[in-house]
């Protein structure tokens, strides 16, 4: 299958000598979740999204449970898209569980990355003796009950909290049409995947230079989440953003832009 078709890939090409930067979305979305952002960034870009293998218009086809088990799955889909593009190096820009799909792949194939922007990012979901997730094991498993045996009912209660801004209720009514739009089977198995991981072990290993992007009153990636990738990339930039709420892409794509561009001015790191 054509790794592009695949992964539902769109281009906005400038200068085909531009740089390159690749935006990726998060659980129960699709690529439709970067349209406020990506208007920010002109022809000097090569702008890329595209739909994680399962969501937005991806070949479902191409969907096996047994293979996306893992989020290493869906690194080496980015790897695979990003090859096929036949790119050097990008600018990668990942929001929630694509946080850490780009930085597996960067851990992977550091020669692909210039830089890696972490939107509300969280390695690890649960608590633990010595460490803030946000969520108890039984509040995880009750949010994978409700999930699995409801998926419509779920979506309609949880994605107006996730997205929070109660004074703005047509921003949580996207989340849920978005949420809707999913395989309810596989967006079960997702969030499993997603809200079980943990990759706070691989935070060491990402050697290239990372922003992280802290939303502020983020339910599903509090402040001590974020911080805590900060702390444990290392050389990494931390920006805590006035937005509130998990997707700052859609309530405040001005100043989430702006965060990603005053970082990307910095320029790539070395060759």
């Amino acid at each position: 299958m054509d790794v592009l078709a695949r992964n539902n890939v769109t281009r906005l090409g400038g200068d085909p000598s531009a740089r390159t930067i690749v935006f990726a979305h998060g659980f129960g979305c699709d690529q439709r979740m970067w349209r406020l952002v990506v208007p920010h960034f002109d022809q000097a870009w090569d702008i890329v999204l595209f739909d994680h293998v399962g969501a937005g218009e991806s070949e479902v086809s191409a969907y096996d449970a047994a293979r996306y088990s893992s989020l290493r799955a869906y690194a080496d889909d980015l790897v695979e898209v990003i090859d096929a593009l036949d790119v050097s190096r990008v600018a990668f820009v990942g929001h929630s569980v694509a946080a850490m799909i780009g930085v597996l792949a960067s851990i992977e194939r550091p020669d692909l990355f210039d830089q890696l922007v972490l939107v509300g990012p969280s390695p690890r979901y649960l608590n633990e003796d010595g460490y803030v997730g946000g969520f108890e094991p039984a509040d995880i498993e009750g949010l994978l009950d409700s999930l699995e045996s409801n998926y419509l009912g779920w979506s309609n209660a949880t994605a107006p909290v996730i997205m929070a801004n109660q004074d703005r209720p047509e921003l949580g009514s996207e989340l849920t049409a978005s949420f809707c739009r999913t395989d309810p089977a596989i967006a079960a198995q997702f969030a499993r995947v997603t809200f079980l991981s943990d990759n706070r072990a691989d935070l060491a290993s990402v050697s290239v230079p990372t922003l992280v992007l802290q939303c502020s009153d983020d339910v599903i990636a509090p402040d001590a989440v974020g911080r805590y990738v900060h702390d444990h990339i290392p050389g990494s930039q931390f920006v805590q953003l006035r937005a509130t709420g998990h997707c700052p892409n859609l309530s405040a794509p001005d100043e989430t832009a702006s965060a990603i561009r005053a970082f990307l001015a910095a320029g790539p790191a070395p060759a």
